[in-house]
């Protein structure tokens, strides 16, 4: 029986390169996007890179209905074994300082990049736990740093981090991974220095062969850079 990995925000960068990588390894998988457009672009080009089924539901992962569906979704192709907890928002752009974010934007922030992974998690914990399954929470090193103007979106991956560590020590037969993929070329990261050249910057399929090494050795789980897996996962052995 193939596995199966549930995939939001898979229509660019991260998550679509993420995708095809697990296709072309064998893995069905079902993804989502807000954009159908996009999102069936997306699903094309992953589901000629492999051999496994590949489901595209557009749709917004606030939606607890998308969010049920999707892991329906996962649950019928095989064995259901890995969210990853990709989709999320920037927030306002350009970045606000803390004096002047609004609470209704830093809301929103929360309710996409916290609340929204709390319900895709909760839907499919009991298909990982059968699985001995893994999740992996996309997140930033601004959970950790204080970068001036990323206040909002910090503050959200922070609160990521703290529920990856909490769920982590309530379920031990599931592996929960907070991964940071680092800064990378990508839509989001634009819209973070509007204006700004950021073509140095990594492409994100620089970024998934460490998460893949991750996703199959299984270490414990944890927080985790993807330029820090290689030795972190000879350390564990």
């Amino acid at each position: 029986m193939r596995r199966t990995a549930l995939i939001t925000g898979a229509s660019r960068g991260f998550g679509r390169a993420l995708a095809e990588r697990l296709a072309a390894d064998g893995w069905n998988l079902v993804i989502d996007a807000r954009g159908p457009v996009a999102l069936e672009e997306a699903r094309r080009a992953i589901d000629a890179t492999g051999p496994g089924s590949v489901v595209a539901l557009p749709g917004d992962v606030e939606d607890p209905v998308h969010v049920a569906a999707l892991v329906s979704a996962a649950a019928g192709q095989g064995r259901f074994e890995l969210v990853v907890n990709n989709a999320g928002t920037l927030g306002p752009s350009p970045l606000p300082s803390v004096a002047s974010l609004r609470a209704g934007d830093l809301a929103s922030t929360l309710a996409t990049n916290v609340v929204a992974p709390l319900r895709v998690i909760q839907a499919a914990l009991p298909h990982l736990r059968a699985a001995d399954g893994a999740i992996v929470n996309v997140t930033s090193d601004a959970a950790v740093e204080g970068y001036e103007g990323w206040s909002g979106y910090g503050a959200s991956k922070a609160a990521l981090e703290q529920l990856s560590r909490v769920l982590a020590t309530e379920e031990p037969d599931v592996r929960v991974y907070a991964v940071d993929p680092g800064d990378m070329r990508t839509q989001m990261h634009q819209d973070a220095f509007p204006g700004e050249d950021i073509s140095d910057r990594p492409l994100p399929e620089t970024r998934v062969p460490s998460l893949v090494r991750l996703i199959e050795l299984r270490p414990p789980s944890g927080r985790y850079h993807v330029e820090e897996v290689p030795e972190a996962l000879e350390a564990v052995r």
